[in-house]
């Protein structure tokens, strides 16, 4: 049986939140949510920190964040959780994620909104939502 649930998922570099919603609807409960550690303490060794700029190193850690959250939605959907997909994310880290995703997850993403939310609360989230 396809799951009806909508997974609405609202990030950018610093952040990764998951709501779910029945259907289509905008009725958002937060699932998740997931913080870059590295977008606020570096993670990197010191070796690492030499050889990279901060402009290179700052790409590594959104890149890795990505990585991070395309696997989580990989297990997700790997144990059913949703059966559609609403991305929000400001644009580069839109593509980040969904170039780290696998063919399988990709498909379920039915609307993709190169927009950071991340900093609104759930209610303006809906109100967007509901705006577009």
């Amino acid at each position: 049986m396809m799951n009806d649930m909508t997974w609405v998922v609202v990030a950018d570099a610093g952040r990764a939140r998951v709501f779910q919603s029945p259907g289509l609807t905008v009725d958002l409960e937060e699932v998740d949510d997931f913080v870059n550690v590295a977008h606020s303490a570096t993670t990197l060794t010191e070796k690492q920190e030499v050889e990279f700029s901060a402009s290179e190193q700052k790409e590594k850690e959104r890149d890795k964040f990505a990585k991070q959250v395309a696997e989580y939605l990989e297990q997700a959907r790997l144990h059913q959780r949703f059966g559609r997909l609403r991305l929000i994310a400001e644009s580069k880290f839109l593509g980040m994620i969904l170039s780290c995703m696998s063919a399988q997850t990709h498909e379920l993403v039915f609307e993709k909104v190169s927009k950071d939310y991340s900093a609104l609360s759930v209610r303006e989230i809906q109100e967007r939502l509901q705006q577009s």
